[in-house]
């Protein structure tokens, strides 16, 4: 199981307004354990060094449901399995960022632990469980 990190910006960004989960566009980025991002010091995209994956299908996050009930918000994207139709990695962090605001502003990444390299035809599976954040 990967453990899941929130982006400290992301918490002012939804204050002011950066993120409408409604209508923008979440995509999935790839990291290297040499590149690991920093929770306290990264704010988009840009702040981190990714590998490119143009070999992966898929990269965008499709969402299965969001909304609030008694106080708390839950954003809840559909498990994406990334497909490679070539060599991909090594990668040990998946980020999570916005794609439609200005500047790709980061959300959470996810540290698998260790690299993952897949292979042409491999498969990798984003579980995100019941939602990918939530607040009270």
């Amino acid at each position: 199981m990967a453990n899941y990190t929130k982006f400290q910006q992301f918490v002012e960004d939804l204050a002011h307004g950066v993120h409408n989960f409604d209508s923008d566009t979440i995509k999935v980025a790839l990291s290297s354990a040499g590149n690991a991002p920093s929770a306290s010091d990264d704010a988009v995209l840009t702040d981190i060094t990714t590998i490119a994956a143009p070999a992966v299908n898929s990269v965008t996050l499709t969402k299965s449901s969001s909304g609030q009930t008694s106080g708390t918000y839950k954003y809840i994207p559909n498990d994406l399995t990334m497909t490679a139709s070539g060599a991909v990695g090594p990668f040990q962090y998946v980020i999570i960022y916005n794609d439609t605001a200005a500047n790709d502003p980061l959300i959470c990444y996810f540290d698998y632990g260790s690299e993952v390299t897949l292979a042409s035809g491999d498969t990798f599976k984003l579980d995100f469980g019941t939602e990918l954040f939530s607040l009270a």
